[in-house]
């Protein structure tokens, strides 16, 4: 069996991992197989990297003939005893099953249950298409932050190598192997600034800034937005900007803005509790019978869910579920919600930071 070790000079990462786990208790793991079926393909490369010391360091474990799986198995196990966190690449669904079910072809003890495992692309992929992506592949996400390979191979070109390598062992096929797997241990480490558009989507939001804004459109008619400037934790590694649901997005840096229609116009509050209420149909409104009992009876019929309403024009932003109640509509059947714009409102920083993620994820759903 081939071990390899090697020591990342210079090299650091934007994005704060020490949030999720402690760094001397995190392993990043990759693996490398001739096929995607475990019973009938070869594990031969198992890569870590870890951080020790203050640096980013990997190791990888290389079966130089198919006897010697088992080998990179026990040397994985063995050195891993010592972490807790596990984190991989789309690891939940082949890395780790497919180890597992090596270990039980050979009758090996081993298990990830006392590993707490981050996977990066299940916390990227729901946002692929905000990040207008056109899939999440790791590789993928590095060109997307303009990150180079020295590696020129594609796994499946790697298997034929790997099958060389066993017949007759080259410099060039060791070399090949360990590389593409180095390369996919370090790209692990250099896309995880992209965890900070996953943060953006489920940690807490800070609105800096609140203000309206009036324009004109392209018609010349008059416009007004609300415009919420917000604090993030951590930096966006890349600029990215969004057009969704009818919402403008722009983040770049530690800052980003969100831009919201505000719609002026009249709108209806819906009484849930219809029975008590009557509709006065010259009015168009409804009232509470308590009130609405002194009308005469020619003036008045009881009300529906449909017709039990009141009228209001003032000015009102969207929601998409009830976040702020109470809720407004167009009309009865309309799936378009409403609350408004109140001064109260107006001066909750609070409320705006919620308002925020219920906005983001709106727009992160509707692609």
């Amino acid at each position: 069996m081939r071990i390899s070790e090697e020591t990342i000079d210079n090299f650091s990462i934007s994005y704060a991992l020490d949030r999720l786990a402690p760094l001397e208790r995190v392993l990043f793991i990759d693996i490398e197989t001739t096929g995607f079926t475990a019973k009938s393909s070869y594990l031969y490369l198992i890569g870590c990297a870890y951080y020790l010391a203050g640096k980013w360091r990997t190791i990888q474990w290389l079966a130089e003939n198919y006897e010697q799986e088992t080998d990179v198995l026990k040397a994985f196990f063995d050195f891993s005893r010592n972490f807790r966190y596990l984190i991989h690449f789309n690891g939940n669904n082949f890395d780790l099953p497919f180890i597992l079910q090596k270990c039980k072809q050979h009758n090996l003890p081993y298990d990830f249950d006392n590993f707490q495992g981050i996977d990066l692309y299940r916390r990227i992929s729901p946002y692929k298409f905000f990040l207008k992506l056109p899939n999440c592949k790791q590789k993928t996400l590095e060109q997307f932050l303009g990150i180079d390979r020295k590696d020129v191979f594609s796994g499946s070109e790697l298997i034929g190598i790997y099958y060389d390598y066993v017949k007759s062992p080259s410099e060039f096929s060791e070399n090949a192997l360990l590389l593409h797997n180095a390369d996919d241990l370090k790209g692990m480490l250099a896309v995880l600034p992209m965890l900070s558009y996953y943060d953006l989507f489920n940690q807490p939001l800070r609105a800096r800034k609140v203000q309206a804004n009036s324009y004109r459109d392209i018609n010349g008619g008059r416009r007004r937005e609300l415009i919420i400037t917000l604090v993030l934790d951590q930096p966006l590694p890349k600029q990215i900007s969004v057009n969704a649901a009818g919402c403008y997005f722009r983040g770049e840096g530690t800052e980003a803005a969100l831009r919201i229609p505000i719609y002026e116009e009249e709108l209806k509050y819906y009484y849930a509790n219809y029975q008590d209420y009557y509709y006065l149909p010259a009015e168009d409104v409804a009232l509470h019978k308590s009130v609405a009992g002194f009308v005469d009876r020619e003036h008045r019929i009881q009300a529906t869910a449909t017709n039990c309403y009141t009228r209001k024009f003032s000015s009102y932003l969207p929601q998409w579920e009830v976040l702020f109640e109470p809720f407004f509509k167009r009309d009865y059947k309309s799936h378009e919600l409403f609350f408004e714009l109140t001064d109260e409102l107006k001066r909750d920083r609070q409320a705006f930071s919620e308002y925020a993620v219920h906005v983001l994820n709106t727009m992160a759903a509707t692609y």
